[in-house]
């Protein structure tokens, strides 16, 4: 599908990262590593591998991190005069166009999506956070959004169990389930694909992108779920980091096999 070559990926890194505080002391949550390699570089590979090649990264805490990780010039810095820094750079020998933006220390994600569309002009992008994996398949997603006619798409995952079950009758178990997916319930999973006119929904940079604009497109019947039953991970935790680098000594690169 041409038009998704053409497409920018945006990606939501700015956060404090607080639930990994003794690994984001002095990184952003995105530059934490997993196995050999920052959890954000995995996402790239995952839009690279499927022919998207222009990301914009919209940076807050320790912005400048960024710059040091994807070697730009030492003298480089991300401040108020230079808001946005490029580069290209070969990821898997592939060129790989890196668009570093400083969006922040205090925005929301909300904010960190109007700080970064100033630069992306395009009626269409692909929307993500930096700390979760999926083998989404790109192609699908964005024909499923253009068939749906909505502002916005967002890629909805069942959630990864974290208890097992029990029935109870009378004091006595009945019934002893270890962790199973819930299959009616959906999470937001990331992995967006959004309508540049739902930025108006966006008011400043405090906005929470989960609240507000999100409530009002689902509201007005602006949006809708594209549903993927296949491998997703995020790395809110340190019990989630573990998993994901679990899948990495076992080599199984689970978000790539598409």
């Amino acid at each position: 599908m041409k038009i998704m070559n053409d497409l920018k990926v945006l990606i939501l890194a700015g956060g404090f990262g607080s639930r990994l505080s003794d690994l984001t002391h002095s990184l952003p949550k995105p530059l934490v590593r997993i196995g050999r390699y920052p959890i954000i570089l995995h996402i790239i590979r995952i839009y690279l591998s499927q022919g998207v090649n222009d990301f914009y990264i919209a940076a807050g805490y320790q912005k400048n991190e960024f710059l040091k990780f994807f070697k730009f010039n030492k003298k480089k810095f991300l401040n108020k005069k230079n808001p946005i820094q490029k580069k290209i750079i070969k990821i898997d020998g592939k060129d790989c166009r890196i668009n570093i933006i400083d969006t922040g220390a205090n925005s929301m994600t909300g904010g960190r999506v109007k700080e970064a569309f100033k630069y992306i002009k395009d009626n269409l992008f692909f929307l993500t956070y930096g700390d979760g994996l999926a083998n989404v398949n790109l192609s699908k997603l964005l024909k499923f959004h253009i068939k749906n006619k909505k502002l916005i798409t967002v890629t909805a995952v069942n959630p990864p169990p974290r208890f097992g079950e029990i029935t109870i009758k009378n004091s006595t178990v009945s019934n002893f389930s270890e962790k199973k997916k819930i299959k009616n319930v959906w999470i937001n999973g990331g992995f967006f694909v959004v309508d540049k006119k739902f930025i108006r929904f966006i008011k400043n940079k405090k906005t929470i992108l989960e609240q507000s604009p999100l409530e009002k497109a689902a509201r007005i019947n602006k949006m809708s779920a594209y549903k993927h039953y296949g491998f997703w991970q995020c790395m809110d935790t340190k019990r989630d980091r573990d998993k994901l680098l679990e899948l990495i000594n076992k080599k199984k690169y689970s978000w790539l096999n598409v």
